[in-house]
């Protein structure tokens, strides 16, 4: 998300090309491409398997936490 220069409103809204999360912060960029930016490792190692082929990818969460729910 970035906000306009007086704070005020948001000029642009940042989402994780894997999950759609909203980004607060700069994210992890892509290696592959500029224009995918993800919210974790978690989901840059996701987005790369489905890239690979893979049809369900079967990857273990981190010790971050960031898609569990609750």
């Amino acid at each position: 998300m970035k906000f306009s220069n007086n704070g005020y409103y948001i000029e642009k809204y940042i989402k994780c090309s894997n999950c759609g999360m909203l980004l607060y912060s700069g994210g992890i960029q892509s290696k592959s491409s500029e224009k995918e930016i993800f919210c974790s490792q978690w989901c840059v190692d996701w987005s790369s398997a489905k890239a690979q082929g893979i049809e369900q990818p079967k990857l273990p969460f981190g010790h971050e936490k960031i898609h569990e729910i609750g």
